[in-house]
């Protein structure tokens, strides 16, 4: 063989070798730039629209933030929001329609607890991943029934535990209970009367108030009444701010203690007289700015908290947990789409269901016994003091 032959056939070898690797990298890797669709059934208006407006304050946010960093790739996430009113019928119609939407990756569903127990048939019928910010333990539970539901605050039982303690080490013994007459508040009160009885607590009366009642006085009169060493609210953060208002005008001496289903703002505005050096149990990042950064963790926190309340000029505690459901499911959504970026319903409930985050609202653990993935180390012990949210010493 002549060497012109000899060389004319490696090259020619080597083309067809660097255009089959081409081919290979261009047909099996080619990457999908097609957006991350994430659907947001929020309570914009009626009730809770406070709360729902904060939510969609830290999606918005959070989602302009992974698009600017590249961390997905060529990839961006699109979020499609819509309006439930505050109303469990018209949230069953929005997740029905986000469910029928090829493009719908996942939802993301707002505090509402009744809203998210009353659309887990159709999220599961429908298998389109979804995580709730509503507290109920119905959100996520049982499992079998909530395949592609999860849940995203903080637990009943996990609380109750943690206020419980506090009220422990303060030495109270009587305590009265007003609570919201839901599954999350029924939750609670069981919650707190287990935990009381390992403690030696006397409940001396608990009131129920539906989560639309704005005249609290009657039940917090009858409350004070018993003359209860410590007050316990666990009502949402409206509900809570009219409670305790009620009893400062009640003449009401004792301690307040507040469930972190009560966080809202962290500066209390008018109610502040009323909640000064009241107690709640909720997560650090409400107060990140009273705690030295000293890991990763407690650093993004802290950014986090800055650039809200720059944005914002104000910092709502719930905004953590809006901006962990979209990291969740970007995590998920790049982990399950492997090096083709494609993924599809199936595929992001999977991965979501082991995932494990170090978020903005503390440590997440899902697993496949347990879709509530907020751990009890992430609740810490705040207290009011001028006027604003601050670290309990």
């Amino acid at each position: 063989m002549s060497p012109i032959r000899s060389a004319t056939i490696v090259a020619l070898a080597s083309a067809v070798l660097a255009t089959t690797l081409t081919g290979c990298s261009f047909g099996a890797t080619e990457e999908d730039d097609s957006p991350i669709t994430i659907a947001a059934d929020l309570e914009l208006s009626g009730v809770a629209a406070p709360v729902g407006k904060a939510y969609q304050r830290a999606l918005d946010l959070k989602v302009e933030q992974l698009n600017s960093s590249g961390a997905l790739g060529s990839r961006k996430i699109k979020l499609v929001v819509k309006d439930n009113r505050s109303d469990a019928n018209e949230s069953l119609r929005n997740i029905g329609d986000f469910s029928n939407d090829s493009t719908v990756n996942a939802i993301i569903m707002g505090g509402c607890n009744e809203c998210a127990v009353g659309a887990a048939r159709t999220i599961n019928e429908r298998k389109v991943p979804t995580i709730a910010l509503a507290p109920s333990g119905a959100v996520a539970s049982p499992v079998p029934e909530r395949r592609y539901v999860f849940k995203l605050a903080p637990n009943a039982g996990d609380s109750a535990a943690a206020l419980t303690a506090e009220l422990r080490r303060r030495g109270i013994t009587e305590v009265g209970i007003l609570h919201s007459d839901d599954d999350y508040g029924r939750e609670g009160l069981t919650a707190l009367e287990g935990e009381f009885r390992k403690v030696g607590i006397k409940r001396v009366r608990a009131e129920a108030v539906r989560t639309t009642d704005t005249e609290l006085a009657a039940p917090v009169r009858r409350l004070v009444d018993r003359e209860p060493t410590g007050l316990v609210i666990w009502t949402p953060p409206e509900q809570a701010t009219l409670a305790a208002t009620a009893a400062d005008q009640s003449g009401y001496s004792g301690s307040l203690f507040l469930d972190a289903a009560a966080a809202g703002d962290l500066f209390l505005g008018g109610s502040g007289r009323a909640t000064e050096r009241a107690t709640l149990i909720f997560t650090q990042t409400m107060v990140i700015d009273d705690v030295i950064a000293t890991t990763p963790a407690k650093a993004a926190r802290r950014q986090w908290f800055q650039d809200y309340t720059a944005r914002f000029g104000g910092y709502n505690g719930l905004s953590s947990f809006a901006a962990d459901a979209v990291q969740l499911i970007a995590d998920s959504a790049v982990r399950a789409g492997g090096p083709s970026g494609r993924v599809n319903r199936d595929g992001l409930r999977d991965v979501l269901e082991t995932s494990q985050l170090d978020g903005l609202s503390g440590p997440i653990r899902m697993t496949p016994d347990n879709h509530s993935g907020l751990m009890p180390q992430a609740l810490t012990t705040l207290v009011a003091r001028g006027g604003r949210w601050r670290l309990a010493s």
